[in-house]
């Protein structure tokens, strides 16, 4: 599975390391991603999604079955993607 939040979409980025000497070499900013299950009230099951910490938020503020649909017309998430356990 890639390095992408399931809700927000987030992925890392590339950007630079800057040394003393303001030399310059290629890194990555991965994201605060972790796997976590969550309990879908209106299908009655258990899920298992790839979270960022900002996803966590997301879920928190709008519910899961919210931002589950948020992330379903954004492109993010697929219903293949939700692994039912």
């Amino acid at each position: 599975m890639s390095k992408i939040c399931q809700i927000t979409g987030k992925k890392a980025i590339v950007g630079n390391n800057v040394s003393h000497s303001k030399r310059r070499t290629k890194r990555k900013f991965n994201v605060n991603l972790f796997t976590k299950k969550f309990y879908w009230v209106e299908r009655e099951t258990w899920i298992s999604l790839t979270i960022s910490a900002a996803g966590l938020r997301t879920i928190n503020k709008l519910g899961l079955n919210e931002a589950l649909k948020q992330a379903c017309q954004s492109g993010y998430v697929k219903e293949n993607d939700i692994y039912y356990l």
